[in-house]
């Protein structure tokens, strides 16, 4: 797999033993290269010719032309070389991280939640399409110069951490369909704007929640955090410092954890 580029790497500390990191991560999309044998005179429009036509031939003059197209390359190619430049990113971030921390460690992937050999600290990633990718699709198939993805790393010594970044607004049909009645009742309530950032931060935080406790996709979405989303219209102005939308209390850790939302960085941090 090619080299991925990390850039706009950020660091934040959100206590004495937990910080995260996020970047952007890009590879290029290797331009093909063709070469096409032209004439200095007209091509010849059809196959059609005769004998003495094609004997002409010699007495043509011929250059190379080179010519450099963007790489054609379908949907599931696409998508599966940005899953192996997320999955490489996150786990180069993560060294990123450990250097910053001057931690000498390794990580464990033999089971969830991740962990560090050493130092035990949990590790939790996350991922997403950059909405910035400049792309075209035509019948299932896409052209684009290069690849991109946000990403992010959150390390706890004291227990395990969710994180969950994101770019994209969450679509309603979706939103219909996993929340809860109480948080949907609520939503409607908001305008267009507020509406949709709200609902990111809830999927964000289930999302979350889903890497803290382990939860299957469909167990973690439908979750009701709809005492929340006070919290969370108050607090979804752009900041660049963290911003505490509340502690909740985690059953299954029996403790409470603390809810984060970086938003400059699109990310939303449960430890």
């Amino acid at each position: 797999m090619p080299t991925s580029n990390l850039t706009q790497i950020q660091y934040t500390q959100l206590d004495t033993m937990t910080w995260c990191v996020t970047a952007q991560v890009s590879e290029s999309i290797s331009h093909l290269v063709t070469g096409n044998l032209c004439n200095t005179s007209s091509w010849l429009s059809s196959c059609n010719t005769s004998y003495k036509d094609i004997i002409k031939f010699s007495s043509l003059k011929w250059h190379y032309q080179i010519a450099t197209a963007v790489p054609r390359h379908s949907v599931p190619t696409l998508a599966r070389k940005q899953r192996q430049q997320q999955r490489q990113g996150v786990r180069q971030l993560l060294q990123e991280l450990l250097k910053k921390l001057e931690i000498d460690d390794i990580l464990d992937e033999s089971s969830f939640p991740y962990r560090l050999v050493n130092s035990q600290y949990y590790v939790c990633f996350s991922h997403t399409d950059d909405s910035s990718t400049k792309q075209t699709t035509k019948s299932n198939q896409t052209n684009l110069t290069r690849l991109r993805s946000k990403i992010a790393v959150v390390i706890s010594r004291q227990r395990p951490a969710g994180i969950d970044i994101e770019t994209n607004n969450i679509a309603w049909h979706v939103v219909k369909r996993f929340y809860s009645e109480s948080e949907l009742a609520i939503l409607q309530e908001l305008s267009t704007d507020q509406r949709e950032r709200t609902a990111k931060l809830l999927w964000q935080i289930k999302e979350s929640f889903i890497k803290v406790n382990q939860y299957t996709l469909a167990q973690g979405l439908g979750m009701d955090y709809s005492h929340l989303i006070p919290s969370l219209t108050e607090n979804n102005k752009e900041i660049n410092s963290p911003s505490i939308l509340s502690d909740i209390e985690n059953m299954k850790h029996q403790s409470v954890y603390r809810i984060t939302t970086l938003q400059s960085q699109q990310t939303v941090i449960v430890f």
